[in-house]
């Protein structure tokens, strides 16, 4: 289970080392994958071994260097599509980070993956995996006060959420979301103007439930 170590752990990483995923990691991250898949209705499924995906020049423009192994986020087209890529892609990320892998989400920057998308199908957006040359740097966030509404004095476990989600992946930083709590109950909501801006969606939501605790509020 995900926790507060692994997101103050976890920075996004672009160059990796050639060192082979081992075969004991890729069983439990296999195993959590189709648990996932299981849970949400996703295909999502881990590439090893396959440069050729960050070989391209896309890649190259994006600063990674030696990344042979991704995850890709595949489904069924449908509103809540993204969000559910966001927020199981999230799980899967923090888990890998708990194994000590490094990862990073790549919207553009990549070159084709080798990922099986059915007909009807639809490939979300991939996640860099692998073993990072450094554990990456934090990134600069924003202040509770700019991404959440409380009227009152906000209760510690929501600002425990906020600032779990403050130290979630946005697509370059952008934090475009509002974290509302309203009648004991919070809604979550992504900006109208930016890229990725569900799938930060779904990223954020996780974060806020694991610094939360989902224990404590209920989604309105």
């Amino acid at each position: 289970m995900a926790d507060m170590e692994s997101i103050r752990a976890r920075h996004s990483v672009r160059r990796y080392l050639n060192t082979p995923i081992p075969e004991n990691l890729r069983e439990m991250l296999d195993a959590r994958a189709a648990e996932l898949n299981r849970e949400s209705g996703l295909s999502i499924q881990i590439l090893y071994d396959e440069p050729e995906c960050f070989s391209s020049r896309l890649a190259r423009y994006g600063r990674f260097e030696n990344c042979s192994n991704y995850i890709a986020l595949v489904g069924n087209p449908g509103p809540g599509l993204e969000e559910a890529c966001g927020y199981y892609g999230e799980e899967l990320v923090l888990y890998a980070q708990e194994l000590g892998l490094n990862t990073c989400w790549v919207a553009l920057t990549h070159g084709k993956s080798r990922a099986r998308v059915e007909e009807g199908q639809k490939e979300v957006i991939l996640i860099a995996l692998g073993y990072g040359q450094t554990q990456g740097s934090p990134h600069r966030s924003k202040s509770l006060r700019e991404v959440s509404i409380c009227k009152g004095e906000a209760p510690d476990w929501f600002r425990n959420g906020v600032e779990a989600a403050l130290l979630a992946p946005t697509a370059v930083n952008q934090q475009k979301f509002r974290f509302e709590l309203k009648d004991g109950a919070v809604t979550a909501r992504a900006g109208r103007f930016g890229s990725c801006l569900m799938i930060d969606l779904g990223i954020v939501k996780r974060h806020f439930e694991i610094g939360a605790g989902k224990e404590n509020f209920r989604w309105a």
